[in-house]
């Protein structure tokens, strides 16, 4: 049998492939394995963003002489509060602008179909193409309508989500913001000696880059959020705190959530008035130039160093099997496994070299 270097690396190949084969095979033994990853993997997710958003608060308090596990629990208060007060003063507001969304339907599509007519070059094309728009919003408004009771059990079965992950996300957070400083040194010591210096320095090159996108990242949302919030009020643009969420929450997607985010924005605009859709424009472009020329470059600066057209075809590929989730977290991943490969072989290349 052939020993060389490439047949060896075909002899891999081959076994894994096999080895795959296999598993699909007995999937009954997999199932669990699967249903425990998915259950488990949410709430470590959630977890970790949040480690990475709190570690510097409880770094901070523990510099002003507190010990560790009472900076965690004044963290944790503060969250408390802060959830309280969302609940009490933002709740109530996006639910009426909910209620005015649905109770207004009928009348928000009627409005659609007048702006529309009022576009002969859109209205031409609608004809050409035998697409019969009023027809269809009207079909669109009645499923929704229809569906309400699907629309409930969707939210129901959301809901108790919501409660489980509020149940073991905190938990899984507390051990991570007292112990997590931990993992890294325990990993280390499963290393030989002669490797735990390139050991030590990529794992903290993949720390740091963690650290700067996931906080990077949600605080510039969050700040995006508050300007198109602002910008919508002033021009009076109709439900604007469930637009600025929805703006804010997309965001967190590099390059593609904000045009995805503000899409929801557009439409109400346009169904206002040619003139409010104007006005919505030049909110969102000024916000977007404050993102790009004065928060991303003081937040984030440029420590990820990954090209943008990377980052597109990352996002499109795995946004087609990961969803919105894969999407957010693609980016940090490739980061990640770029360092551990540039590591990886500026080490196996050192150890190569220092062979006799």
């Amino acid at each position: 049998m052939p020993q060389g270097k490439y047949f060896r690396y075909g002899y891999g190949i081959i076994i894994i492939l096999v080895i795959i084969y296999l598993m699909t095979k007995v999937d009954f033994l997999l199932n669990p394995i699967v249903i425990v990853f998915k259950t488990l993997f949410l709430p470590f997710v959630l977890a970790g963003l949040f480690y990475y958003l709190l570690r510097p608060l409880v770094h901070f308090l523990v510099r002003m002489k507190l010990n560790l596990t009472l900076s965690i629990m004044t963290i944790f208060i503060f969250l408390l509060g802060l959830v309280v007060f969302v609940v009490l003063e933002i709740v109530p507001i996006i639910q009426e602008q909910l209620n005015n969304l649905v109770a207004n339907l009928p009348q928000t599509i009627e409005e659609a179909n007048k702006q529309i007519r009022n576009i002969p070059w859109l209205t031409k094309v609608l004809n050409q193409n035998q697409f019969d728009l009023p027809t269809k919003l009207s079909e669109y408004a009645a499923s929704i309508i229809s569906n309400t009771g699907y629309v409930f059990n969707s939210i129901m079965g959301f809901i108790s989500k919501v409660v489980i992950l509020l149940s073991t996300v905190p938990f899984i957070l507390y051990y991570l913001l007292k112990s997590g400083e931990k993992v890294p040194e325990f990993i280390l010591r499963r290393l030989p000696s002669e490797q735990r210096e390139e050991g030590h320095e990529t794992l903290r090159e993949m720390d740091s880059a963690l650290s700067a996108y996931v906080q990077g990242k949600i605080m510039i949302s969050i700040l995006l959020g508050i300007l198109v919030y602002i910008g919508y009020a002033i021009i009076g643009l109709e439900y604007s705190l469930i637009l600025a969420l929805t703006a804010a929450a997309l965001n967190v997607i590099p390059f593609v959530g904000y045009f995805i985010g503000i899409i929801p924005s557009i439409v109400v605009a346009f169904i206002h008035s040619p003139g409010m859709l104007l006005k919505m424009v030049i909110v969102v472009v000024i916000a977007q130039q404050i993102e790009n020329n004065f928060l991303s470059p003081q937040v984030m600066g440029k420590k990820l160093d990954v090209h943008p057209l990377t980052i597109i075809l990352l996002l499109i590929t795995v946004g087609a099997f990961g969803g919105l989730l894969g999407m957010f977290l693609t980016v940090p991943l490739y980061v990640l496994l770029k360092i551990f490969a540039s590591h990886f072989y500026r080490f196996y290349t050192i150890s190569k070299l220092k062979k006799p």
